[in-house]
C-alpha cells in the first residue's frame, strides 16, 4: 500500500539505497575477482577472464529474461491487489530457473573451447578462460535461481533482504578467493569456486526466507506448473534486458577480436580491466533503477500517473550524478584506478589510454540507462526493447565493424582507438534517442494526469 502513498523521494530512497547497495557490492564481487587473479596468477589471466565476458553477458541475459520480467510482473499484480497471480509468478520463475539453468550450463560445457576461441582467444588465453568458465557453467544453475529470487524479493517488498543476499555473496567471496588462489594454489580456478560457493550459500538463505508462510509470497503446493499467460508475460517483459544482454554478448565478441588484431591479447587485458571500472557505475546505476521500478510498477498499474512521473525524475537525477562521478574517475584519475587490477606497466598503460576514451561520454548515459528501465518497468516491452538495441545494434555494432578499419588507414592512430572510440559515441547517438522517446511518452503521462485530476475534481 505504501508504494501508492508514501512520499515518492522516500520511497525511492527506500528502495534504491539497499538495492544500489547490493549493486555496488555485485560489481565488487566482479572486481575482487579480477584484482586477485590480476596480480595472484597475472597479466594474461586477465585477458583470459575478459574472453568470458560474452558467455557471461549470454547467461545473464537468459538469468534477466526470467529474473527482471517476474520481478515487474509481480510489482504490477501487486499494484493491482492480485496476489494468487503474483504468487503463482513466484512458482514459475523457480521452475525456469531450474530448466534454464541446467541447459545452459550443460550446452555451453559441451562446445566450451570451440565458444572461446570465437570470443577471441589464443593458445596463451584460452587455458585461463577454460578453467574459469568450467566451474562457473557447472554451477549456473545456482546463479540462475539466486538471481531469480533476489528479483522477486526485492519486487516483493524485500529491498533489504535482497540487499542482504547479495552482500553475503560479496563478502564470502571476497574471504575464499585469497584462500583458494594463494593458499590452495588452484589459479583462476580457485577464483571460480569462490564465487559458485558463495552463490549457494545465498540461496539457501533465500529459499529460507521465501518458505516462511508468514510472508505474502512463499513457495507452498500448487504454484509450480508453469502456467502459458504468466511465462509468457515474463518473457515479454523480461525481453528487453535479453536481448540487452544478448547483443552486448556480440558485442564483447567484436569488441574482443578488433583488440586482438590490433593490439594483441595484453588489449584483450587492458579492456577487462575498463570493463570492470565502468560496470562498477553502469552497476550503481543500475541499483537506483532497481529501485525505480517497483515504484513506478505498482503506480502505473494503479493509474496514478503523477507520481509515475515523479519517480521518473528523482532516477533519472541519481543516476546522472552517478555517471558523471565515473566521468570525473575516468579522465581525471585513471592509472590510480587501473593500478588495483595490475603492476604490469603495459598493461597499466593501455588501460589508461582506452579508460579516457570510454568514459568520455559517461555524464549522459545514466538518462538513458533509466528510460529504457523506465519503459520496462511500466511493461512497455516493445519501446524497452527498441532503446537496449538501438545502443547496442544501431549504433555500436557498426562503429565496431567500421570505424577500426577507418582508423588504421586514414589515420596516424592504429585501429584500437576506433574499437575504443565507438563505445563513447554509440552511448551519445543512444541517448539522443532515449531523449525524444520518452519526451513524447511523458506528454502522454501529462495527458493522463490531467485527464483524472478533471475526474476527480
Amino acid at each position: 500500500m505504501e508504494l501508492g502513498t508514501e512520499r515518492i523521494r522516500k520511497l525511492l530512497v527506500q528502495y534504491a539505497v539497499p538495492a544500489i547497495i547490493a549493486m555496488t557490492a555485485s560489481s565488487l564481487y566482479n572486481m575482487v575477482d579480477s584484482i586477485f587473479i590480476g596480480h595472484g596468477v597475472g597479466p594474461l589471466a586477465i585477458s583470459g577472464l575478459a574472453l568470458t565476458f560474452p558467455l557471461m553477458n549470454l547467461a545473464a541475459a537468459f538469468g534477466s529474461l526470467v529474473g527482471v520480467g517476474a520481478a515487474t510482473l509481480i510489482s504490477m499484480r501487486l499494484g493491482q491487489r492480485d496476489y494468487e497471480t503474483a504468487q503463482r509468478v513466484l512458482g514459475n520463475v523457480l521452475v525456469l530457473n531450474l530448466i534454464i539453468g541446467i541447459s545452459f550450463g550443460l550446452v555451453t560445457l559441451a562446445f566450451l573451447d570451440p565458444i572461446l576461441y570465437f570470443f577471441g582467444a589464443s593458445e596463451a588465453t584460452i587455458g585461463y578462460a577454460r578453467e574459469y568458465m568450467t566451474v562457473i557453467l557447472l554451477g549456473n544453475v545456482v546463479t540462475h535461481m539466486y538471481l531469480g529470487l533476489n528479483s522477486v524479493l526485492r519486487a516483493s517488498g524485500h529491498p533489504r533482504k535482497s540487499m542482504y543476499a547479495t552482500i553475503i555473496t560479496v563478502v564470502i567471496n571476497a574471504i575464499l578467493d585469497p584462500i583458494f588462489i594463494f593458499g590452495f594454489g588452484w589459479g583462476i580456478r580457485g577464483a571460480a569456486i569462490a564465487t559458485v560457493l558463495a552463490q549457494i550459500i545465498a540461496l539457501v538463505w533465500q529459499f529460507r526466507i521465501l518458505s516462511n508462510k508468514q510472508e505474502l509470497l512463499h513457495f507452498r503446493r500448487g504454484i509450480y506448473r508453469l502456467r502459458k499467460k504468466i511465462v509468457r508475460d515474463i518473457v515479454a517483459i523480461g525481453m528487453s534486458p535479453f536481448l540487452m544482454n544478448l547483443a552486448a554478448c556480440f558485442i564483447v565478441i567484436l569488441i574482443n577480436k578488433g583488440l586482438k588484431e590490433y593490439g594483441g591479447d595484453l588489449m584483450i587485458g587492458a579492456y577487462g580491466i575498463v570493463n570492470r571500472l565502468a560496470f562498477f557505475f553502469v552497476m550503481i546505476v543500475l541499483g537506483v533503477n532497481q529501485g525505480m521500478q517497483p515504484i513506478a510498477g505498482y503506480n502505473f498499474g494503479a493509474k496514478q500517473y503523477d507520481r509515475v512521473m515523479r519517480v521518473l525524475k528523482l532516477t533519472m537525477i541519481g543516476a546522472t550524478c552517478v555517471t558523471t562521478a565515473g566521468f570525473i574517475l575516468g579522465e581525471f584519475m585513471p592509472r590510480m584506478a587501473v593500478g588495483m587490477f595490475t603492476s604490469d606497466e603495459e598493461l597499466i598503460r593501455l588501460s589508461v589510454e582506452g579508460m579516457r576514451i570510454v568514459f568520455f561520454c559517461f555524464p549522459i548515459i545514466g538518462f538513458q540507462m533509466v528510460a529504457t528501465n523506465f519503459f520496462m518497468s511500466v511493461g512497455m516491452a516493445g519501446k524497452a526493447i527498441f532503446l537496449s538495441l538501438s545502443r547496442q545494434l544501431l549504433f555500436l555494432m557498426p562503429g565496431l565493424i567500421f570505424l577500426p578499419h577507418i582508423f588504421d588507414v586514414y589515420t596516424e592512430w592504429n585501429g584500437s582507438w576506433g574499437v575504443w572510440c565507438s563505445m563513447p559515441l554509440s552511448d551519445f547517438l543512444a541517448s539522443v534517442v532515449a531523449f525524444f522517446m520518452l519526451t513524447y511518452q511523458l506528454r502522454k503521462f501529462r495527458a493522463y494526469a490531467a485527464e483524472n485530476a478533471a475526474k476527480e475534481g
